[in-house]
Order: C-alpha cells, then structure tokens, then sequence
C-alpha cells in the first residue's frame, strides 16, 4: 500500500487533520471494522469500485457507496468493504474542525455515512472528476487545498472556549471530565449545544471515544498486556466496566481482541475476514 500525505498551511491545518491520498491497496480480507475516531472523513474514490458497509452483527450489506462521501463521527464501530488495488484520496478533518467548511451543524451527519450529492449537490462530484483528471499526488493534493480555502469560513470557526475545553479534554484523565466541565465558563447546556454543532456528539461521548483510543495506542504492538494496568491508566476503577466498553467500541472483549491478533494492525482498522 502506497499512502501520500499532504501538509496543508498553518490556517487550515489547525481544523484540518491530514489530507492523504491511498492507493495500491491489496488487503488480506474484504471486509473490516472501523472504530471511532471522533473525526469526520470526506472521501473520494478514485478507482471505480463500489464500496459497502455492513450490519454489524449480521455482516450483511446495508449501504452502497461510489464516487464521494462524508462520513460523520460516529460513537460506535462500522462495517465496510475492503477492495483489492483500491486508491481514495481522503480529507480527515479535526474533531472540532469540519463546521468552517461543511457549514451545517455536525449532529446532522453523526453515526452516518452519506453521499455529498444529499449535502452538496454536484459540487464533490464535479471536484473528483478534476481530481481524476490530474496525473499525480502533488497535483492532487493542491487542487484538495484550494477547495478547502474556498470553502473555508472565518466566521464559522470553533470558539475559543470550545478548543480550549478540547484541549482539556485530550490530556486530562477520565476522572477529571467533571471537573473540566465545571471550569467551562458558560453553562453546561451551552457546552452541550457547541459540541453537538461543532463536533458533532456530546462532550460526553467525545470523551469515551478519546479515552478507548487511548487504551488502542497503549496495547498497540505490545507484547505483554496486563489488562487491570491499562484500564487503571485509562481511568477505569471497575474491570466490568472496562470490559463492556471495550465491547461497545470494537466489538470484541479484550481477550478476543488479543486472540485475533488485532494489536499489530492499525489501531483503528481490524480485518473480520483475514485469509489465512
């Protein structure tokens, strides 16, 4: 797998996680789980194929998606299709950095996966055929750029007390998320409505999500895991507890997470179907 990512400049960056374009993919599996990242995805296909996603407990095909999608930040894991020389170009954006592109309210595209067409009309589709047109990654990237200029607002920016409070809540402990919210300097139900418009969820869940992806990089590639000792470093004080949201997130308990050696993938992509 070829992966090529872009650095964009200091104004967009700062709402714009990374902008990659992936091509030469031939996996060992065709179908994968995805868990949450609290980021939402605008993706571009660029080879033709149809992808899906899945019912997460059937693995039945419920969804069909091709040429452009948005993928909003969702709270609980997703089935989708794997495909063999597949090549996207993605744009992640920060948890908190979409609405001064997108211009709509986060919550609307939450726990979803969805067309641009039903947001944008032709606009995405008109842009991937440009971005097929062009021979290379570089030339690629730079039309991406002066999309994400075009459609970038000064006046829908995140506020300040908003990227503050996120920041908190990146290196603070779970233990400490009640007290992170008392110091927020408006009201709880204000706090609420800005994440919900700017993130998408609430700073509950945003802080759930933060905390399980805390525990994938702390098991990631690791060969001896002491479960208790991540789940006393991930805030956790009840071992059940622990487990059932680590079920919630991934699927999987953790012993099964282990047995099916997803510790060396990706941290946030586990194949189902792995050929042996």
């Amino acid at each position: 797998m070829n992966i090529e990512v872009h650095r964009l400049p200091t104004q967009l960056s700062k709402y714009v996680e990374s902008v990659f374009h992936l091509k030469d993919f031939f996996p060992d599996h065709s179908i994968e789980r995805v868990v949450p990242t609290g980021h939402v995805f605008l993706i571009f296909e660029m080879d033709g194929i149809l992808r899906n996603t899945f019912d997460n407990e059937t693995l039945k095909p419920n969804n069909t998606y091709e040429k452009v999608w948005i993928s909003g930040v969702h709270k609980n894991y997703l089935s989708i299709s794997a495909h063999e020389n597949s090549e996207m170009l993605v744009i992640q954006f920060k948890p908190y950095g979409a609405y001064p592109f997108l211009h709509f309210h986060l919550s609307k595209i939450h726990d979803r996966v969805i067309s641009t067409q039903e947001l944008f009309g032709d606009e995405l589709l008109l842009l991937r055929d440009e971005l097929l047109a062009l021979s290379g990654s570089p030339e690629k990237f730079k039309r991406v750029e002066t999309w994400l200029a075009h459609r970038f607002d000064n006046e829908k920016l995140p506020p300040q007390e908003l990227l503050e409070f996120y920041e908190k809540l990146q290196g603070a402990s779970a233990t400490s998320f009640a007290e992170i919210v008392d110091a927020y300097p408006k009201t709880q139900k204000h706090l609420i409505d800005q994440f919900k418009k700017f993130v998408g969820i609430t700073p509950k869940s945003a802080q759930r999500i933060l905390r399980f992806n805390d525990i994938l990089h702390k098991i990631h590639n690791k060969e001896m895991i002491t479960w208790a000792q991540v789940a006393y470093q991930c805030g956790f004080t009840d071992q059940s507890y622990f487990i059932k949201e680590f079920k919630y997130f991934s699927g999987f308990n953790p012993e099964e997470f282990i047995d099916k050696e997803f510790k060396q993938d990706d941290p946030n992509f586990f194949p189902l179907d792995r050929r042996g």
